[in-house]
């Protein structure tokens, strides 16, 4: 994982927590008394329970150690604070487009969030890139794999 800033919302941050959370109290717990219950059964060379759950284990490790970095390096982005002025972190933008006459609505958040299907987009993807700093009523091209894109922003706001 990269050393730099991973932008988050409070929002993100607290899912990222509430993960760590649950990965280091109940997880890690389960996990202990599954390895205990296989190594019970006798012979750990031919246990397929034991390795499948020292594999479980490796994983959830991996992730733990995933998500203290991620937190470590987070930067907190205010949505309160997010202006609607122009397009910024933390703020849902309506947008056309123009080629599909087709309105979509999207929040803009770090990369870490991003989930185009709950509707996250992040300020890294083409999209979101194009959009930040502009206003409503301006025109933005974003161009995705040597196709040309054009949206026009229609409304930005706080979140809900």
């Amino acid at each position: 994982m990269s050393e730099g800033k991973i932008i988050l919302t409070y929002a993100g941050l607290k899912k990222y927590e509430d993960e760590l959370q649950d990965l280091k109290v109940n997880k890690r717990h389960d996990i202990a008394q599954k390895i205990k219950e296989a190594r019970e059964q006798g012979d750990l060379s031919e246990n397929a329970e034991y390795d499948a759950a020292k594999d479980e284990q490796r994983d959830i490790e991996a992730r733990i150690d995933e998500l203290e970095a991620l937190l470590k390096n987070a930067e907190v982005v205010d949505e309160d604070e997010a202006s609607t002025e122009a397009v910024s972190i933390g703020c849902k933008v309506k947008i056309r487009d123009m080629t599909e006459k087709e309105d979509l609505e999207y929040k803009i958040v770090g990369s870490t969030e991003a989930s185009s299907l709950g509707g996250c987009i992040s300020n890294e993807s083409p999209v979101g890139k194009a959009l930040m700093g502009h206003k409503e009523g301006e025109t933005v091209t974003v161009e995705v794999a040597g196709e040309k894109f054009k949206y026009k922003v229609l409304k930005i706001t706080k979140e809900d």
